[in-house]
């Protein structure tokens, strides 16, 4: 039955954030430390191992790659007219259209939905959307920064390296392969423990820019979806991954970037956070849609 489907996916995602949320609420904790761990170690970890599996192989996904990223751009261009209209600065908008939170939505999203075999498709979606918001993303806030502190990224780093030895078809050995998977088994609990305990901290003073971003960001990417899908050949597994990537909530890091810069924050962070709780209503309906097509 699709609706208990959707209740298993959902399910652990929900348990886990609310879960961080209570922790934090009664035992506040300094999530940074964590946070930085989680980037440093745990993702680079999960997104090394995925693209070293013999299982992957970059040329099946070159269609969903262009796919994927016309999505993400795309959603950005969609909304900048009627952010023009209402006079909003679209270095605080855009940005958090674009640039979605992959890693502590969607590769969990991705691995409950679809099993082991979704992995590859949200961790594409991951490489994407990191190489986008740490060049363009920041860009568009700093027009001075430099591009260069891309590659001192360990999650870039993970990628070329991955791809690399995924491409030269060269087999990790057993023996540093297993605790760099070990590692990698942490990366999408924290990354939900973090999401809830970032949501103690949403501040409601910009609620409306907030509210219009939570609709938006979804709307957005789901409109996206539809103009493009026709255009490629996709089997059903990446159809129906690139529909939920599609409606993801705006990443956590656009934040860090907009305070980084001081590019309105407050607001920024009012847009992720109220994203990311719309996102328990926006992702059921994406399911609801993308599990059939697995069937179709």
């Amino acid at each position: 039955m699709l609706v208990v489907r959707i209740f298993t996916v959902i399910f652990p995602i929900v348990f886990i954030v609310t879960l961080g949320y209570f922790y934090a609420r009664f035992r506040p904790i300094e999530m940074t430390s964590i946070n930085r761990l989680n980037l440093a170690i745990f993702s680079p970890a999960l997104l090394f191992t995925v693209l070293t599996d013999k299982s992957f192989n970059i040329v099946d996904y070159q269609q969903l790659t262009l796919a994927a990223t016309l999505i993400l751009l795309g959603s950005g261009l969609l909304v900048w007219p009627l952010i023009r209209w209402l006079g909003i600065n679209y270095k605080t908008f855009m940005p958090a259209m674009m640039f979605v939170n992959t890693g502590n939505m969607g590769i969990p999203v991705a691995l409950f939905a679809f099993g082991e075999p979704g992995l590859p498709i949200a961790i594409l979606f991951l490489m994407i959307t990191t190489i986008l918001n740490f060049t363009l993303g920041i860009y568009m806030v700093n027009q001075s920064a430099s591009w260069f502190s891309l590659i001192k990224l360990p999650l870039i780093q993970a990628t070329f390296m991955g791809l690399m030895l995924s491409l030269m078809a060269v087999k990790v050995p057993t023996l540093l392969l297993k605790p760099i998977e070990m590692l990698g088994l942490c990366a999408i609990p924290v990354m939900l423990l973090s999401l809830g305990a970032r949501l103690v901290d949403i501040d409601l003073t910009h609620w409306k820019i907030g509210l219009l971003g939570a609709v938006l960001r979804p709307l957005s990417g789901a409109l996206m979806y539809l103009l493009i899908r026709p255009w490629f050949s996709l089997t059903p597994l990446q159809s129906s991954g690139l529909l939920i990537l599609a409606v993801l909530p705006p990443a956590i890091i656009n934040y860090i970037i907009a305070e980084q810069y001081q590019q309105e924050p407050h607001q920024v962070a009012a847009i992720v956070m109220l994203g990311n709780l719309m996102s328990f209503v926006s992702l059921p309906l994406a399911l609801a849609f993308a599990l059939p097509q697995l069937n179709g």
